[in-house]
């Protein structure tokens, strides 16, 4: 008789690699940074509750676009507009609560009025959703490729806020309105948030970007992993055709994988362009898409589609924050990290392509030959 927990450590096994991997990179990175003499064995630079708060908030804000990411890829697609996306957002939700006088001389500039910071929430939300939606059609129902279709969202969302903010920042310091609040819900822990900024206490230390996050975890994990929905996007992912055949409106499947990530694109830009202040449209999110990309590929995201996982894609993320973290605390160039991502997302490729055994083969047949 088979038994079942060896049976879930089977099924869940790359996803439990990645978690060892990430509690080794944890350990490293703590010994690593603990200060000298013999007090430092218990203190670290990692451990501290300012690195640990800040690192929580950036895995909460890569981790929500990234859940979006991997439902993608789940279906066999890609979507390389993220951090484009995330520029235009974050300039438009910023035209949305500045008076018009302190925005750029652009035709964009001019015809967005200032509304009220609950209203700028929901259509950027709502701007973020329709451009999923439309990449989502292209893709799903006239069958253009992904790539091509997300590539071209790329150079286009991140000319177009160029274009509108006349290659300038645009700050949320030239807001009039009282954004106190909106700063608790973008920048804030879940204790500013409760205490309209006041006391102290380890509600203080856990940011409201990753109180989200577990929030979008649970609601997207439910989706994918509870619901019928969410068999027809694994379905979809590992073939297409097929599931087509038996009666499953695959177009719309598809098409609804790309609304789900332009919605949490458009969510992760509000708190991300709170947090840093300003939009600076020719850098603000760039190549946030290459770390979504490697977070679900490294959480268990098959690129060929049809495999995938929420926590997966979570350990993904938390993997990717704590080896840039490390890069910094190590005092090793701030570049450095980027060419980290990119060897990252090149082994999870090679891993996801070839597989572990096949490389194995693929070197004993090189020794046997020689």
């Amino acid at each position: 008789m088979a038994n079942p927990k060896l049976g879930l450590v089977r099924k869940n096994r790359r996803e439990l690699g990645m978690l060892g991997l990430l509690v080794v990179l944890i350990v490293i990175t703590s010994l690593g940074t603990r200060e000298s003499g013999v007090m430092g064995l218990f203190e670290s630079k990692f451990l501290t509750p300012d690195n640990l708060k800040n690192i929580s908030r950036e895995i909460g804000i890569y981790g929500i676009f990234s859940i979006g990411v991997g439902i993608v890829i789940i279906t066999a697609g890609i979507d390389l507009s993220v951090g484009s996306l995330m520029a235009l957002l974050g300039v438009v939700f910023l035209y949305f609560v500045t008076p018009p006088e302190t925005r750029p001389d652009s035709f964009l500039a001019k015809i967005i009025p200032e509304i009220s910071w609950p209203m700028a929430i929901i259509f950027t939300l709502a701007m973020g959703t329709l451009v999923g939606l439309m990449q989502g059609l292209l893709v799903g129902k006239l069958k253009l490729q992904a790539f091509i279709v997300t590539l071209c969202g790329l150079l286009s969302y991140r000319g177009l806020a160029r274009f509108s903010a006349d290659d300038t920042s645009i700050n949320l310091s030239d807001s009039e309105q009282n954004l106190n609040f909106v700063r608790y819900l973008g920048e804030g822990s879940l204790g500013d948030v409760l205490t309209n900024g006041n006391g102290s206490g380890i509600l203080h230390s856990i940011p409201m970007s990753f109180v989200y996050l577990i929030g979008f975890a649970l609601v997207f994990g439910i989706i994918l992993h509870r619901s019928i929905f969410g068999r027809y996007i694994f379905a979809a992912g590992r073939n297409e055709l097929a599931t087509k055949y038996s009666g499953i409106n695959t177009s719309i499947v598809i098409a609804f994988a790309y609304v789900i990530a332009g919605f949490c694109t458009a969510f992760a830009s509000i708190p991300f362009c709170i947090y840093t202040g300003s939009v600076q449209p020719a850098t603000h999110g760039a190549f946030f898409e290459l770390y979504a990309i490697a977070a679900a590929v490294l959480g268990g995201c098959s690129l060929k589609g049809g495999e995938g996982s929420i926590i997966g894609i979570l350990i993904g993320t938390a993997i990717l924050i704590v080896l840039r973290n490390m890069v910094n605390l190590f005092g090793y160039p701030t570049p450095l990290s980027d060419a980290i991502t990119g060897g990252v997302i090149f082994v999870g490729v090679l891993l996801d392509q070839h597989g572990i055994s096949s490389i194995k083969r693929l070197f004993t047949k090189k020794n046997k030959a020689a």
